[in-house]
């Protein structure tokens, strides 16, 4: 019987299948963020490309199991700080669902996948893949711990998407949707970080000792900067660099996503996973796709000439 017992007992360590523990550590979530590499096929007006669309289809496949390698290396730096996380702390490697040992087996195996892979897609993407691979290394070791530097690092993680999703398909993106991209990513970066601090009060210098650097009021501030900043930029990016001026009608769908993204933050506590709110919201979500497709028809009625 006291066999029988530690055995039942034994097995409800571990509740949770192995693999849904590995694919919890790869974060499928943060993966929305990946779909940046589909800007360059919508916006060069090649979306209907088949060949193109391929390629930009596996270059997002290639960045998903590349930013889940990295997100390992992340966990298995940062696994002390997850366990006083209120959050982190259920993570597979934090909890211990998987040893580290096993994590650094699957990280190499993605890894050496990923870069195979982006090597077939062309040397320009692989370039982009091993800077971003690199940012994101360099991120968790050094850059999230300076103030400022740390937020612009993730913007700049954002940057490297889009600019990968175009090289992959021998498109040049337009220097405004970089700035575009850049400016939005700063915005969830700086949201992020003041929802980290809104929550983690105390404890949060433990978890991410860069917060100590920040306050409310000053994140506030920057965030209305970057936020007006946002909306200009796509505004001018739409009348100047867009090949038809009605673009335009595309404006009040991203005044009303930040509008609706700073409303959650606000009053509704729920800056502090990005992904989440994308995957969450309602009304954001129905925004989004009404801002894909009024920019797909706008653009590819253009293409035809009927507009």
């Amino acid at each position: 019987m006291k066999g029988a017992v530690g055995s039942n007992t034994l097995k409800q360590v571990r509740p949770v299948p192995e693999w849904i523990a590995v694919l919890a550590m790869l974060r499928p979530k943060q993966w929305t963020k990946n779909l940046l590499l589909f800007a360059g096929l919508v916006f060069s007006q090649n979306l209907f490309n088949t060949p193109l669309l391929l390629k930009t289809v596996l270059a997002f496949g290639v960045f998903c199991l590349l930013s889940g390698s990295v997100y390992i290396l992340n966990d298995i730096h940062d696994l002390a700080e997850d366990r006083k996380h209120y959050k982190k702390r259920s993570r597979p490697l934090a909890s211990g669902r998987l040893g580290v040992r096993e994590a650094l087996v699957i990280f190499f195996i993605l890894a050496v996948i990923s870069f195979y892979l982006a090597f077939n897609l062309g040397i320009p993407f692989l370039a982009a893949a091993v800077l971003y691979f690199l940012l994101v290394f360099s991120y968790s070791l050094w850059f999230k711990h300076i103030v400022i530097i740390d937020v612009f690092a993730v913007a700049v993680g954002f940057l490297l998407r889009a600019v990968a999703g175009g090289v992959v398909i021998g498109v040049r993106i337009s220097p405004w949707l970089l700035i575009c991209t850049l400016l939005l990513a700063l915005f969830l970066a700086l949201t992020k970080r003041r929802h980290e601090y809104m929550v983690m009060e105390n404890n949060g210098k433990e978890h991410r000792r860069v917060l100590a650097d920040y306050s409310v009021a000053y994140l506030d501030q920057l965030v209305s900067i970057v936020t007006a900043s946002t909306i200009m930029a796509y505004s001018l990016y739409t009348f100047t660099a867009s090949s038809t001026e009605y673009l335009m009608l595309s404006i009040p769908f991203v005044i009303y996503g930040i509008f609706r993204y700073l409303f959650l933050v606000h009053k509704r506590e729920m800056g502090g996973s990005p992904e989440d709110v994308l995957l969450k919201d309602k009304p954001l979500i129905v925004n989004i796709i009404l801002w894909v497709a009024v920019c797909v028809v706008i653009l590819y009625l253009d293409r035809r000439g009927i507009i």
